[in-house]
């Protein structure tokens, strides 16, 4: 059995040169010692890396309707900051000085196959904790200031080279400018400071102060973790039991005596109150999960597929798989499972719940793409969800010889 509690001595720098993983360390280990707990300078996390994409696909990218872009500019001398958003022109970037400014680009595993395979990487989380890869490029000096996030990040150094400071204390100052667009921090006083080269890897719990300025042109990809804001929970929550309440189910007082002063809020109405709203909760265990499947496969969710206007017939797709097609995950497709109360479980796509065996559950949640041993092996109500999913737009159908 592994031991949950945390090294207390656990360093914060590491060389994973030699090590079991891209953590350097089994990830055990790093779940206990410095998952939400402390920051990890992780060197030769991929050793001898070589980014799967250059600084031009990545503006070239920016330009594209529906990707999430941002440029960052920094005017050192006044500390003044420009933050633009794409879709960008392409003659929008030969204009830049070679100084002092960041195009970050959010989503790019949705976008790119090579980038998304990076993922593969962070299996010992979550699939569903796991919100995307950000790429960025920075001209030399270029940085997006000293911030903290409310997630955590892994920042992996694909080309170039970045230094990073972090103020690791255990109460850092937490104040934003004003005077910026950014949220950017009033004050940053640095514990660390580290040159990454590619390869290099910083793990940033939640609310770590920290700072990357470019020492060369570079890219670094930022995988992010989601992690919605109880507020956030709350709101959606809110709505669906908003959504789901009858319209009978109203505050009642067939209790009400005499008031002492007809225009008082006194307590026994406010405990009606309470009363009428505590009727609204959902009291039922698989009532709340399936909630959160939905919620879960649907937060920040840039982009949803589009169901296919004449989806292929069943057969037609039976066939193909036989002759060695498959059937693809759109990128944007969210999928998460649970166990079900009576031994089944639920399939949570984009939203939507399907009930099917567990075993079919886990299988599609995990498969980026179902090739005919795998669907031949689902259950008949697990194959009717694929054709329905398929339908829906979270499939596509890639022919053997499609080039």
């Amino acid at each position: 059995m592994t031991d949950a509690r945390p090294t207390a001595t656990a360093p914060i720098e590491i060389d994973a040169a030699s090590g079991p993983s891209p953590l350097g360390m089994p990830p055990a280990a790093f779940l206990r010692d410095y998952w939400q707990k402390r920051p990890l300078l992780i060197r030769n996390a991929f050793p001898g890396f070589v980014s799967p994409i250059e600084p031009e696909d990545l503006a070239g990218l920016a330009c594209e309707d529906g990707v999430l872009a941002r440029l960052i500019e920094h005017d050192k001398a006044g500390d003044g900051w420009k933050l633009r958003h794409g879709p960008f022109a392409e003659d929008d970037f030969p204009g830049l000085p070679d100084h002092d400014w960041t195009l970050l680009v959010q989503d790019v595993d949705k976008w790119d196959a090579d980038i998304r395979a990076l993922l593969t990487h962070f299996g010992f989380l979550p699939r569903w904790r796991i919100d995307d890869v950000m790429v960025s490029f920075a001209a030399t000096g270029g940085s997006v200031g000293a911030h903290v996030d409310q997630y955590d990040v892994f920042l992996l150094q694909a080309h170039g080279q970045r230094r990073w400071q972090i103020d690791a204390s255990p109460n850092p100052p937490l104040g934003f400018r004003d005077d910026v667009e950014l949220k950017l921090l009033r004050e940053f006083h640095p514990t660390h400071d580290w040159l990454l080269q590619p390869g290099d890897m910083l793990y940033l719990p939640p609310g770590v102060p920290h700072h990357g300025v470019a020492e060369s042109p570079c890219l670094t990809f930022s995988v992010g973790m989601r992690a919605p804001a109880a507020a956030e929970l709350l709101g959606d929550y809110a709505d669906t039991l908003a959504a789901d309440a009858p319209d009978e189910l109203r505050y009642a007082d067939p209790d009400l005596t005499l008031p002492g002063d007809a225009s008082e809020i006194d307590e026994a109405a406010l405990q009606r109150v309470h009363a009428a709203l505590d009727r609204l909760r959902m009291d039922d265990p698989d009532r709340f999960a399936d909630w959160f499947g939905s919620f879960i496969t649907t937060y920040r969710s840039a982009v949803l597929p589009v169901a296919d206007d004449s989806p292929p017939p069943r057969d037609t797709v039976e066939a193909a798989l036989h002759a060695g097609a498959a059937l693809l995950r759109h990128p944007w497709s969210r999928m998460a499972w649970r166990r079900g109360s009576r031994g089944d479980a639920l399939l949570y796509v984009g939203g939507q719940a399907h009930a099917m065996a567990v075993d079919d559950a886990r299988r599609l949640a995990a498969a980026d793409a179902i090739n005919q041993t795998l669907y031949a092996g689902l259950g008949p109500s697990a194959q009717c969800t694929v054709h329905s999913l398929l339908a829906a737009g979270h499939y596509q159908l890639a022919q053997e010889d499609a080039a």
